[in-house]
């Protein structure tokens, strides 16, 4: 039997789509009859995966998708169940269209007798270079289900900790967009409004009425063009960053930066701890484990250290030296890889490395959201009491000429 895709219009007229596993497209237009449907088009999933072989990073799933469907598919294999039956299955249980599409293109794939990581790499974008790369370790030594166990606890962890930095910054952005928008609002709009009915008066206004009123009308003659001007650099930011000398300059620069340079470098020790370790007890050769593991680091200097010290690696020094030399790494991490370089358990150290990593990157989350909010409430409230006065002075200076 094979898988096939198919297009139908339904009783309204709606286009639907979908896919079913029979002997022959005729029994393809059957089924779709039966179902009420009017049969446009039928064809092998297989079909599907060469056209779109040549363009692979077409195929994509969702980092929430990703860790679902490696924990699926390593409960299945656990439990007895045939490679392309729990792909199968999986399928089958997918939300989204697209999700089911590719995981049967998968499927197809080891039908025409490719292994588990050959069809997963036809979808870097969905599996990358570490998926593939465990995946293949797990079928060579026969492993499969604990490898993929290991990795559904990765690509797990590694999700939650992608929302973790989400929900704390969702938050404090919130803050900060409703205080600019309340600050720009009395700056624009009440504070002209009530100091106009002093602007007949020949007495002088104060110093800081003045400088408020100075900024209303700055911001209500360049507010949009303001607005436009700072998209514009966001944009022109962002495109500089994809040039990799000025990115690598951008990254070195933000480490640095004493605070933003603690958080990086914890963000992305657990990043590479967690993955070399994964690599490592799966049955990875150390230095193709620590190519692929610099490959998730997302600071280029840090990166580029890691590879200097796998190039030390293969010239027959240690892990720790290696690392040591960069100086980017903090020293309870490189204490326990020479702790696990020296007992012979790298993979179990490594581990530990990067949970103990993470907690300590949980903990300057909470302090940076913790310090984050308040300095947003003072500030915006020192603006508010500068407008505040800026409007009570002509007031009290008006009674005061009265009396």
């Amino acid at each position: 039997m094979a898988n096939f895709s198919y297009k139908a219009l339904d009783s309204n007229g709606k286009e639907v789509s979908g896919f079913f596993e029979a002997d022959s497209a005729k029994q393809v237009r059957q089924y779709i009859r039966d179902q009420g449907l009017t049969p446009l088009d039928v064809r092998q999933a297989k079909d599907n995966l060469e056209n779109t072989s040549s363009r692979p990073s077409r195929g994509r799933l969702k980092p929430t998708e990703v860790a679902l469907f490696t924990r699926q598919l390593s409960t299945l294999i656990s439990a007895g169940t045939p490679l392309e039956e729990a792909l199968k299955t999986i399928a089958e249980h997918s939300e989204r269209q697209s999700s089911k599409s590719l995981i049967l293109s998968v499927r197809s794939g080891l039908l025409e007798g490719k292994s588990l990581s050959q069809s997963l790499g036809q979808y870097p974008a969905a599996f990358d270079e570490l998926y593939q790369a465990t995946v293949d370790a797990g079928e060579q030594s026969s492993h499969l289900e604990k490898v993929l166990d290991r990795l559904a606890d990765y690509t797990e962890a590694h999700q939650e900790t992608i929302q973790k930095i989400k929900v704390a910054m969702f938050y404090p952005a919130i803050l900060l967009l409703m205080a600019i928008g309340i600050v720009s609002g009395l700056l624009t709009y009440v504070v002209p409004q009530v100091v106009q009915v002093f602007e007949g008066s020949e007495h002088q206004l104060p110093f800081l009425t003045v400088a408020i009123l100075a900024l209303s009308d700055f911001l209500k003659a360049n507010g949009l063009w303001l607005l436009l001007c700072i998209i514009a650099l966001v944009i022109i930011y962002k495109q500089a960053l994809k040039v990799e000398s000025l990115r690598y300059s951008h990254d070195l620069l933000l480490l640095k930066v004493p605070l933003i340079r603690k958080f990086i470098q914890a963000k992305n020790t657990v990043q590479f701890t967690r993955t070399l370790s994964i690599l490592a007890s799966s049955g990875v050769p150390v230095l193709q484990a620590m190519s692929i593991a610099a490959s998730v680091i997302s600071n280029r200097p840090m990166r580029a250290a890691v590879n200097k010290a796998a190039e030390k690696v293969r010239e027959g020094a240690s892990i720790y030296k290696s690392l040591e030399q960069s100086g980017y790494f903090p020293p309870m991490v490189l204490h326990l890889i020479a702790s696990g370089e020296n007992s012979g358990e790298l993979d179990t150290m490594l581990e530990r490395a990067a949970n103990f990593q993470q907690k300590e990157l949980n903990s300057m989350i909470a302090i940076l959201v913790g310090v984050f909010e308040p300095v947003v409430i003072l500030v915006m409230g020192v603006a508010v009491l500068l407008i505040v006065l800026a409007i009570l002075l002509p007031i009290f200076e008006l009674n005061q000429l009265i009396q």
